[in-house]
């Protein structure tokens, strides 16, 4: 179940023939890898504790700020909610991060669209609320928060930044859509997935380029297609990548405090590009707990943030 449920814990009680779930997001910090994770909440608020820092969100202008990357999703779907989609109308997605974030999110496809597999309600990416109430469920969680934006929208131009071991060239692919089926809830429900696959040329194919090269992200944005910035944290530093084992893996994104400001420096002058500046219109910012080191939190949203508030 815990990979099933992903971000929340799960206790199950048969009753009868059927086994009953319960849901809670786990309170204690046995559950997470960083052992500074209290040092970094106590810094983002002090009345945030590991069992409510999943719904944990605050907004400044056209900035979303996050612990779970999860927000990312509520973020597009406010922007999409104020600036409706015309057909045919292309837009770009920025996105630093040490993860694609394709997974499937826990959603069951209908004839009109998804419901929340969990708690049965509409979700609907052009209606925020429904996107709250899928993340406070557990529905939508942390990597699986791209997969219905690529299910509802054609024309989507996704620029993958990542640092190495995860990404050392460029790659280009379309993104193709399919359903799978639900291995839990209800086997013969279908949630939506996506995989990236060679280019077909296809018109309206959603695109996903994976580089690190900043020219390469940056090149041929089309100058009238609006851009939404996502930016998680462990793109800078992934030295726990979510994992207990994390002192085994033979190879990590764990540089040093100082070159991740530095880092930040670059990801910074990409942002103001001329290429880039004017069309950005929506950021949002995950600080990513058990994944982006806490000790590095303070840090690393000071050198961020006045970069962030100058781009509008």
């Amino acid at each position: 179940m815990r990979d099933y449920f992903c971000d929340k814990d799960a206790d199950a009680t048969l009753i009868g023939d059927n086994w009953e779930v319960s849901l809670y997001w786990p309170t204690s910090t046995d559950r997470h890898v960083d052992p500074r994770l209290l040092d970094g909440l106590a810094w983002w608020d002090s009345t945030v504790s590991p069992g409510t820092m999943a719904m944990s969100r605050r907004r400044d202008r056209y900035i979303l700020t996050s612990l779970y990357d999860t927000w990312t999703l509520y973020s597009w779907a406010q922007w999409l909610n104020q600036n409706p989609r015309r057909p045919g109308q292309k837009l770009t997605l920025l996105h630093f991060d040490d993860h694609r974030d394709f997974g499937s999110p826990r959603l069951f496809a209908t004839e009109t669209g998804y419901v929340d597999a969990i708690a049965g309600k509409v979700v609907d990416i052009r209606q925020p609320n429904t996107i709250l109430d899928a993340i406070d469920s557990g529905a939508i969680g942390m990597g699986s928060f791209f997969t219905l934006l690529f299910h509802t929208f054609d024309h989507l131009d996704v620029r993958h930044f990542c640092q190495p071991p995860k990404v050392r060239s460029t790659s280009k692919y379309e993104i193709e859509r399919y359903h799978e089926r639900d291995t839990l809830l209800d086997p013969t429900a279908s949630r939506p997935a996506v995989k990236p696959v060679p280019r077909t040329g296809r018109d309206g194919a959603n695109i996903y380029l994976a580089t690190n090269d900043p020219e390469v992200l940056l090149a041929d944005i089309p100058a009238d297609a609006p851009i939404l910035v996502h930016i998680d944290m462990d793109y800078f530093n992934n030295r726990y990548d979510g994992d207990n084992a994390w002192l085994e893996r033979a190879e990590a994104l764990n540089p040093p405090a100082e070159e991740i400001l530095q880092e930040i420096d670059r990801v910074g002058r990409i942002l103001h590009d001329e290429r880039v500046l004017n069309g950005i219109s929506d950021v949002s910012v995950s600080f990513s707990p058990g994944f982006f080191p806490a000790e590095f939190w303070s840090a690393a949203d000071a050198r961020l943030r006045p970069l962030l508030e100058k781009l509008r």
